[in-house]
């Protein structure tokens, strides 16, 4: 998945995207998961438990992490998706959460040190699932940095492996560069149709952001400064449920585009139904002819409002309606959760940029009389 801290940390980083580019380098990596994403559940740990999280170092160096908790004891891998090496992690967490965990190579030589909070997750529709956060640094001390994984909701009955594939391009003539990450589901046939529509999913991302950064004649990249004539696409994903049956994946698209103030986020969501290999729509979770769109934009305009009224809040009262009324663009990031609906809200479009993209969690009781029983979300509302 990706906490605001994490958005905005990646935005930030892409303005001071660098100028040196080599031509038309196309990547597209397979990276092993270090563990089977077998059976795993969120809150308090039991023995043995293991937790599957994702996150980044520095803001925009993402990372896998597999850490098997018994009681106070931690062990593990963790891996850097671009590079593919497992790195092997031992450690603790105390009763009040904090951490620490040590880096090793292949050796046996330490490499470097997480210290940090275990704690439940922020901006998160599930705060029972976890999500660490704290400094990572080198042995001694030096070249410390911030980190923050979340833990992924698998919930898998067999022993798939979630593999991050990563898609690299550099152009020099064109000034762009791509970095972005989907998952696929690998040991498990039923999940082949999710892996195409996650696949697809995000090389139209890709494809949609070169054609729009294709330099013309006669543009002019010289006046601007080094720091600002590179455009960039970080992409990447966080999943918010994840069974047998039913899927559903977070992607965000952080770009800059060349000469401009600052980056900007793109939120969509793939929902997708295992059991009836179908990708599905929004309208496919309710009552046909239901009106699902007034409800929870409704809801969520109602949420909204009310944290309007805050001293310290950056939600613009003016655009609620415009930005969260009952418009199908206003929901195509629609995530399911065992909860209820994760309503994401870009920069812009209900809140100032400084404030970062803005969630709702719209519960299943709130649209129980209109949720279609036997569905793929009828489960939540019996």
């Amino acid at each position: 998945m990706k906490s605001k801290l994490t958005l905005i940390l990646i935005l930030a980083v892409l303005i001071a995207a660098g100028a040196c580019r080599k031509q038309g380098v196309q990547t597209v990596q397979n990276i092993s998961s270090p563990a089977p994403a077998g059976p795993a559940g969120g809150g308090t740990a039991q023995t043995g438990q293991t937790y599957y999280f994702r996150g980044n170092i520095s803001g925009n160096l993402s990372i896998e992490m597999v850490l098997l908790r018994d009681a106070e004891r931690l062990t593990g891998t963790y891996f850097y998706p671009k590079v593919g090496k497992n790195i092997s992690l031992t450690g603790t967490v105390d009763k009040d959460g904090n951490v620490s965990i040590t880096e090793t190579d292949e050796t046996g030589k330490q490499t470097g040190i997480f210290k940090g909070k275990w704690k439940p997750q922020t901006d998160s529709p599930d705060s029972s699932l976890a999500e660490i956060e704290g400094k990572w640094s080198r042995p001694d001390g030096s070249k410390e940095t911030d980190f923050l994984v979340s833990q992924q909701p698998f919930q898998f009955s067999s022993s798939v492996r979630v593999t991050p594939k990563v898609i690299k391009e550099t152009n020099k003539e064109q000034l762009y560069t791509v970095e972005a990450e989907y998952p696929q589901i690998e040991g498990d046939a039923r999940f082949e149709g999710f892996n195409r529509e996650a696949r697809g999913q995000m090389l139209r991302g890709v494809a949609a952001f070169k054609s729009s950064e294709q330099l013309g004649p006669g543009d002019e990249q010289a006046d601007l400064p080094a720091e600002t004539q590179n455009s960039t696409l970080n992409a990447g994903y966080d999943f918010r449920y994840a069974t047998d049956d039913l899927i559903s994946v977070e992607f965000a698209e952080a770009t800059y585009s060349r000469g401009a103030a600052h980056g900007n986020l793109l939120t969509e969501v793939l929902n997708y139904d295992v059991k009836n290999g179908k990708k599905l729509a929004l309208a496919d979770l309710f009552v046909p002819k239901s009106k699902y769109l007034t409800t929870i934009a409704n809801y969520c305009m109602n949420e909204l409002r009310q944290r309007a009224k805050k001293e310290d809040s950056m939600i613009f009262a003016d655009s609620i309606e415009n930005g969260a009324g009952p418009h199908a663009d206003n929901y195509r990031a629609v995530a399911i959760t065992k909860n209820g609906l994760w309503v994401t809200y870009d920069p812009y479009q209900v809140a100032a940029y400084a404030a970062g993209p803005q969630y709702v969690l719209v519960p299943y009781s709130a649209l129980k009389e209109i949720i279609n029983l036997d569905g793929p979300i009828g489960m939540f509302a019996k």
